[in-house]
Order: structure tokens, then sequence, then C-alpha cells
């Protein structure tokens, strides 16, 4: 029989925060806004939580984690590389359950259309961790060229690169844009979904708990209208993918971005974000380096090389 004088559990609420240089911290600023779920009508659901509303000091201190994470994530063999995203796709599928609830709520889905949502985002993980040693093989190679040289093309991560997430998909979405950029060897500070940045913030949780190093991932939850600007113009930024940006907010960050001649990826409609994502993203944040090196004279008795 139950004790009825037993006093009822209290519930034990997540603490939300945002995800820089392998660390939790909350905003410099201390402000905070709430979230709520979304109803399968799209309108607004019961609270959720209160999340972290980042500010021009946290994007500055992500893009210092990023570049000090940089030298030795693009220093990393491909392979080892692809190890580590396959490792992110298993802590994701460990925590499944968890990221299945909060899709639902983020995108006001049902149990099983969020459970395929997340299925499909951890199969992209999978995907982009196969690709990460034979990009190289694809956009890099031996050039034939007239005269004794060897001339070989290898391509190169551009460094730095500020991701705006897709608004309408939460998690999908958000795994579509950063797993390109850090596959090939980038670093990224990513911004998430205004509306619906719990599963971003999560998966904040299971990168720090893979082989990931941290840095390389760098995650801040807010509005893109006010961080934008700043990360989009600043000068150890080297690239920005407007993914989730909308048209006027896009036109404003290509124009800042030009400052120091950042490589820019402007939105892009997506009507399926379970399509075939192609090898586009991951050539967007790729630098060509172009080697040129003498073979020595050929004589009738061959190469002197």
């Amino acid at each position: 029989m139950s004790d009825s004088s037993t006093p009822a559990r209290l519930s034990v609420f997540k603490t939300y925060k945002l995800y820089v240089g392998g660390k939790f911290p909350r905003s410099e600023s201390g402000r905070v806004y709430e979230v709520t779920a979304k109803t399968s009508s799209g309108g607004k659901g019961k609270w959720l939580a209160n999340v972290p509303l980042s500010s021009r000091k946290d994007a500055r201190d992500a893009v210092v984690a990023a570049r000090k994470a940089f030298g030795g994530w693009s220093g990393a063999t491909a392979y080892n590389r692809g190890q580590i995203l396959y490792r992110i796709a298993e802590m994701l599928e460990g925590r499944r359950e968890q990221f299945v609830r909060e899709v639902g709520e983020a995108e006001g889905l049902s149990k099983s259309k969020a459970g395929a949502v997340v299925d499909a985002a951890i199969d992209r993980w999978v995907w982009y961790a196969g690709w990460t040693d034979k990009i190289g093989q694809i956009v890099g190679g031996a050039n034939p060229v007239a005269g004794p040289f060897f001339n070989l093309s290898t391509p190169e991560p551009t460094g730095v690169v500020t991701v705006i997430a897709p608004q309408d998909s939460s998690f999908l979405g958000l795994i579509s844009v950063i797993a390109p950029v850090i596959a090939t060897g980038n670093t990224a500070v990513v911004i998430t979904s205004e509306e619906s940045p719990l599963p971003a913030l999560s998966l904040g949780e299971v990168l720090a708990t893979s082989d990931l190093p941290g840095g390389v991932v760098n995650i801040l939850s807010g509005r893109a209208a006010e961080m934008g600007p700043h990360l989009a113009s600043h000068q150890d930024v080297n690239a920005i993918d407007l993914a989730g940006a909308d048209a006027a907010l896009a036109k404003e960050l290509e124009i800042a971005a030009a400052d120091n001649l950042k490589r820019v990826l402007r939105p892009q409609p997506v009507d399926d974000w379970n399509a075939d994502p192609g090898t586009s993203r991951m050539t967007a944040f790729l630098e060509t380096k172009t080697v040129w090196h003498p073979t020595g004279s050929l004589g009738s008795g061959g190469s002197s090389y």
C-alpha cells in the first residue's frame, strides 16, 4: 500500500546552457528567454525551458574557442575525423529517446514522426563520417600539365565557419549544416534556431561526451539578427553559412562578410532535409592548394630526378 503521507516527488527541470570551448557557460549577459513547445497546428504550447539569450561577448568567446581548436582539428587525419564523427552518431543513438521528445516538442510532431527525424539525423552523421577521408579524392588529384612538373591539388579547410542553423528543422537541418563543416576540418560557431533551440543545446552535451575536441563546435542560442552581424564582420571568422537567415538578414550579413572576404554560402531553399545532401556543403568550405614540383630534365637515359 502506498503511504499517502509521502510527499510528491519534486520535478527536476533541466537547465539548458551554451556550449563554448567544450564547456557549458550561461550567457555572460545573464539574459534568458522562454522556449515553448510547438503544437501540431504550429501554435505555441506548454513552457519548456528558459534558455540563454547569447550576447556579442558570447559570440566573440565562441570565435576564440573555434580558432584555438582549428589547428588540432584541421591537422588531424581525415580517417580520425571520421572515427570521431561516427562516435558522435553512437552517442546520439544512445540518447535517441531524449531527442525524439525534444524534436517532437520543438517541431510539433508525433512521437513516430519525431523518431523518423532523429533516425535520419543520426544516419546523416554516419554519412558524413564516411566522407571525411574520401572528399579529397573527389575534389583533389594530380593535374596533367605540359612540362617536367608534378602538379597536385589538395583540398584544405577554410577555417572558422559561422553557421546560422535552419529555423524550421531543429535537428535534422541543424546536423545537415554542422556535420559537413567539421567533417572537412573546419571549426564552427553555430547560432541555433531561435524558437526551437533545445535539440541543438542538447547536441552540445553529446559532443562534450564524445571524442570531439572542445571548441570544434560552439553552440549559441538566441537571436541571429543580434549576433549575426558581429560574427559576419569578425576578422577571425573565415566563412559563413546563411542557411537559417531570412532574405533581409542574409543581405545584411553578406555585406558585412565582404570586409575580410569571407566565403559566404547563401540561403538555399530546402524542401526536404531527408533528401540526399550531396557534397556541396562540404566543398563550400574547402580551399584548393595546388603544388608544382619539378621532375628534373628528361634525357635519352630517362629522368634524372
